[in-house]
């Protein structure tokens, strides 16, 4: 026999997708790993913070004196030091993807991408929402427009090591003789 026909067209309808709740601010992201100033990486996740440009760690800087310095580590360094393994929440989808994705993130009601532009470890986005505080960083010459790192204090970097005259014979036997046994133990007493 033929199954009946359906009693209403609601039978017919596929169950409705789940929506966004409407108090949904985010996702949370767990450990997060900054790979460079406003680029973060975790739970399957790579971030780039919206409304920056975000600063790669090889970019290098030069200060008003006119010294070339090294600020994409010193700003991803910043970074870190900031996010200190703290979680912090993206506007991103509920699942990771492949791609990069720019969102608004936040720790706690901290504004990452405010707080990089402000402490002059990234460039506020032109026409976007940090312009104000990109032009103060600048004015101001912190992070990345600030002068180098004065390292005259640390100590200098040690000699390098040279290498052996003679290279050690293998500790490993070649010849294909069977290993000689070590002597057996004698008892502790």
């Amino acid at each position: 026999a033929d199954p009946r026909p359906p009693l209403s067209e609601l039978a017919l309808a596929q169950p409705p997708k789940p929506k966004m709740p409407d108090e949904w601010k985010g996702t949370t992201l767990f450990q997060p790993v900054a790979t460079a100033a406003g680029l973060i990486q975790a739970k399957g996740y790579t971030v780039a913070v919206s409304g920056i440009d975000v600063v790669a760690p090889e970019e290098t800087c030069i200060d008003p004196a006119g010294k070339r310095w090294n600020c994409g580590v010193s700003a991803r360094t910043a970074f870190r030091a900031f996010l200190r393994g703290r979680a912090v929440v993206c506007t991103v989808p509920p699942e990771g993807g492949r791609d990069t994705i720019s969102a608004a993130c936040r720790i706690g009601k901290q504004d990452v991408g405010a707080w990089l532009v402000e402490n002059g470890w990234a460039r506020a986005a032109a026409g976007g929402a940090y312009v104000e505080e990109g032009r103060a960083a600048e004015s101001g010459r912190k992070g990345i427009f600030g002068a180098a790192p004065d390292l005259s204090g640390l100590p200098p970097a040690p000699p390098a090591v040279a290498a052996p005259a003679e290279i050690a014979p293998s500790i490993l036997d070649l010849s294909g003789e069977a290993a000689t046994p070590a002597p057996p133990l004698e008892p502790v007493q």
